[in-house]
């Protein structure tokens, strides 16, 4: 089914029994306080879901091979046996969840109570307040603008820009929206210098002849990039280097638009990214708790708890959002219900004492509410992991045996695991790059460092990513960083990949 057949089709609305459990579940929801948009249901067929879900849990989105590449995987490991898309539920205001039209009665009403948790926490949490609430109209203005772009440059053209443009869309700052950064402008600001403040005093019938505007506007220039070798362009290190291609990059018009797109859509994407444990965690709890408390019939109990299990099970190697998120909001809640917080318990030095700890405070639910409200992963796992919930969960860092082949158990202490926990939220596998100069050796390339955490850049990635940059830039792009502990520096000049820096190991 291709992308005008399924905009064409009429939303199939849920069938009578399933609203009238839609309905029950969600004044269920409402009566312990979660707070949600309107949220729309709609069924699908296994065709339906996953080609929406290969775009991004959007019905529409620009042409591209990527969304074709990822539907024909999701295909396939359906067919295969090997996933299946329950629900997909989107960010926006109301709320768009599809149901998968062959799951089971039970796991219906699951889903239908998981959306629920996920609705609350993208109403609610303080890292999705900037987005776009329209962008199911937004992605779909997107769509219609990138294809007008095909039709004047071309198929070709076009698909070939996104490819570069879709190379690098993590290069953006994700905590833009939320702390004050150092402006993208250029270095004077425009309002106190222009080409006007270069005017000279004339009557008005000599004007054109002491201040020709091309004279105006070629000495503003010259005193531009005087002051930008002076004071460093930008002035300090800029996170989103998207935006600053974006604003003084050399691309046409049409490419900056589609750069734009995709910049745009990387930014509402990103608080996903930044509370993907919470949010999955959240959405878990409060399905297990109203299903199990008040939505399940006893003869779904056993089917429920199957495949309930199969979605909180930890894997060796793997980061189970759902599990984690859903295990430590009840952790949460039952230390704040037993008064396991606050000077008197951190000062307490007993063992014995603290294991029995109980002060009836009752203020598990409103500090749970509290926290799905402020926080995001990072500041989540750092503020609420403990030690006892590690060896309760049996935590462990792991690391790569080169002799072996195999993974093996790096360490169990406390401070090991969540140190590594952290770093890999934080980072989430990218490396945190910086634009520091917009006029590389006054010759205006691009140079940009790496935030080296003590994981080496890989140098394919930077390769192609580099290439990309410079098409992006219009010249040559330079990226600083470590390599095996010693500096080096990666050119790319859109053309030609170097490298300066220390000899690789098993490479020649």
């Amino acid at each position: 089914m291709d992308t005008d057949t399924l905009l064409r089709r009429a939303p199939r609305s849920l069938p009578s029994k399933l609203e009238d459990q839609r309905q029950r579940i969600l004044a269920i929801a409402k009566r312990h306080g979660l707070d949600t948009f309107e949220t729309v249901f709609e069924m699908c067929d296994y065709d339906e879901i996953n080609m929406i879900a290969a775009y991004g849990g959007f019905p529409v989105r620009y042409p591209h091979w990527r969304w074709g590449m990822e539907y024909q995987q999701m295909a396939k490991g359906y067919e295969y046996g090997l996933q299946k898309i329950y629900e997909l539920v989107i960010n926006t205001n109301p709320s768009y969840a599809y149901l998968l039209d062959n799951n089971a009665f039970v796991d219906q009403k699951l889903v239908m109570a998981h959306v629920f948790g996920h609705v609350d926490f993208f109403k609610n949490n303080c890292w999705f307040q900037h987005t776009n609430r329209k962008m199911l109209d937004q992605m779909a203005n997107h769509a219609q603008r990138v294809r007008r772009i095909a039709d004047r440059v071309g198929e070709s053209a076009t698909e070939a820009w996104l490819d570069v443009c879709l190379s690098v869309d993590n290069l953006i700052d994700p905590y833009l929206a939320h702390i004050r950064r150092d402006r993208l402008e250029d270095p004077l600001d425009a309002d106190v210098l222009t080409p006007e403040s270069f005017r000279l005093p004339a009557r008005h019938h000599m004007e054109s002849y002491i201040n020709p505007p091309h004279v105006l506007q070629r000495e503003h220039e010259q005193a531009t990039a005087i002051a930008a070798q002076a004071q460093g362009f930008p002035e300090s290190p800029v996170r989103d280097v998207l935006g600053f291609v974006l604003k003084h990059g050399r691309m046409e018009r049409w490419q900056s638009d589609i750069l734009g797109i995709v910049r745009d859509e990387a930014y509402y994407f990103a608080p996903q990214g930044q509370t993907k444990i919470m949010n999955e965690g959240w959405a878990s709890y409060w399905h297990t708790k109203l299903m199990t408390e008040e939505i399940l019939d006893d003869s779904e109990v056993i089917d429920y708890a199957d495949h309930h299990s199969g979605t909180v099970v930890m894997r060796p190697g793997q980061i189970n959002p759902y599990k984690i998120g859903l295990e430590l909001f009840r952790d949460i809640e039952r230390r704040w219900n037993r008064g396991q917080f606050g000077k008197d318990w951190h000062e307490c030095t007993d063992a014995a004492e603290k294991r029995d700890w109980f002060r009836e405070t009752k203020l598990g639910k409103d500090k749970i509410f509290e926290v799905r409200k402020t926080h995001n992963d990072v500041t989540f796992l750092d503020t609420f992991l403990t030690e006892d919930f590690c060896k309760r969960a049996g935590l462990f860092t792991y690391e790569y045996d080169k002799k072996s082949g195999e993974y093996l158990v790096d360490s169990r202490e406390f401070a090991d695991v969540k140190e590594k926990l952290l770093f890999m939220i934080g980072s989430r596998g990218q490396p945190r790059v910086q634009v520091t100069d917009g006029n590389h050796a006054n010759r205006g390339e691009l140079e940009l460092t790496h935030e080296h955490e003590g994981v080496d850049i890989q140098l394919e990635w930077a390769q192609q990513a580099l290439g990309n940059l410079a098409k992006l830039w219009g010249r040559p792009v330079h990226l600083k960083t470590n390599v095996e502990e010693k500096p080096a520096v990666l050119h790319h000049d859109g053309v030609t990949f170097t490298y300066d820096g220390p000899k690789l190991k098993g490479k020649s």
